[in-house]
């Protein structure tokens, strides 16, 4: 199997190529084009309740798509709904957190899961992010770009000449503490502590403070070049109002 990832980082998307019984797991409505010789699976991926657990308390869908192919050189395109970014990311028996409407696709062994921040969280401010663990390839989108950091010779593919991998990860090395606005942080290692703070306490966000995730000990964050709630806020003024008739 080999991949791309095509229109970096603007309006991606993921090209696969599939061998004869090479599969990958997708979000549901993902898919953009696929040759003849792919077959598509629908399923709930672990279950109705894990299911209901992923479309209610973390905003992904309920049922995920299965692609295998039945041909050599069967090709396959993803495409995520935000415009931005798409990382590949190399899982091996490890996990890492994802925010709700992350996930695109994997390949291999990798379970998606649903985990609770507790008191952690405020209203819909990240109290459900997404799990991924187990062995294989997780693609996870953003809104715009990913902030880059060098790492050279780390390759981010599965084959750094069949994946055009760079020699650099798109993730902010945390050693320390690290403060991200909660709109833009899009994964992060569970090795990191992290909770939600505001600049001046409850008093700060009914009042429409910021929002944010601070980050403490060692690992990685993937943070995005633009916010989903502040995209809404700025387009909320321009919508059309469909005035009421009395008559």
């Amino acid at each position: 199997m080999k991949y791309r990832i095509e229109c970096q980082p603007g309006y991606s998307y993921l090209e696969v190529e599939l061998n004869p019984g090479d599969s990958i797991a997708s979000e549901s409505g993902s898919m953009a084009w696929m040759d003849p010789g792919v077959e598509m699976e629908t399923s709930t991926r672990g279950g109705v309740f894990a299911g209901l657990k992923r479309s209610f308390l973390s905003g992904e869908s309920f049922f995920q798509n299965t692609y295998t192919s039945e041909e050599q050189g069967s090709r396959l395109a993803l495409a995520p709904g935000p415009s931005g970014a798409i990382v590949a990311l190399e899982l091996n028996g490890e996990e890492v957190f994802l925010q709700k409407g992350a996930y695109l696709a994997s390949i291999g062994d990798i379970k998606i899961d649903t985990k609770f921040d507790g008191l952690r969280g405020f209203f819909n401010e990240g109290l459900f992010i997404l799990k991924c663990s187990g062995t294989g390839t997780l693609f996870f989108n953003a809104f715009g770009d990913i902030q880059q950091v060098s790492l050279s010779g780390k390759n981010v593919g599965n084959n750094a000449d069949d994946n055009f991998a760079d020699d650099w990860e798109e993730a902010v090395q945390v050693d320390g503490d690290y403060t991200v606005d909660n709109g833009y942080a899009v994964a992060w290692d569970p090795s990191l502590d992290y909770r939600l703070t505001t600049g001046r306490k409850i008093r700060s966000f009914l009042f429409g403070d910021q929002i944010m995730l601070r980050f403490s000990g060692e690992g990685r964050v993937w943070v995005q070049s633009r916010s989903p709630q502040a995209f809404a806020s700025w387009i909320h003024p321009f919508r059309r109002v469909k005035s009421k008739n009395n008559n």
